[in-house]
């Protein structure tokens, strides 16, 4: 089982994975996302890509070693838990938030949620998942 929780510095962890291959002048809040998510497709390998822009973000992640999990939160308070440390069945995982004080509580993993795409945008929203 692996367990993670991510910060405010997330974004410049995962950055600098690739900092060879980034042309940093074409960097920007307009761009980021969509650069990191291509970097997320090139690698192929399982594993977890956090980036969190914002203030006050949290992610806390409990996963099994064959879960690929991409997750961005783009705005302020906002609050990702995602487990599925109790399987070890293959996962594969996007979930982004563009918004401020929205909640994505996911508990599981199966064969309905495995490829699944959660995007939320607004503000205050809650979603609860279990997978069983």
């Amino acid at each position: 089982m692996l367990k993670l929780r991510w910060g405010a510095f997330t974004l410049f962890a995962v950055l600098l994975v690739h900092a060879q291959q980034i042309d940093w002048d074409r960097v920007n809040s307009s761009t980021v996302l969509d650069l990191l998510s291509k970097q997320q497709t090139e690698q192929g390998l399982y594993g977890s890509n956090i980036i969190q822009i914002g203030n006050q973000n949290n992610a806390e992640l409990s996963l099994n070693a064959k879960t690929n999990i991409a997750v961005q939160q783009l705005g302020d308070y906002n609050t990702l838990y995602f487990m599925n440390s109790f399987t070890d069945k293959e996962s594969k995982t996007t979930i982004s938030t563009q918004g401020n004080n929205n909640i994505i509580d996911i508990t599981g993993s199966n064969t309905v949620s495995d490829g699944m795409q959660i995007s939320v945008k607004g503000d205050n929203k809650t979603i609860f998942m279990r997978n069983y």
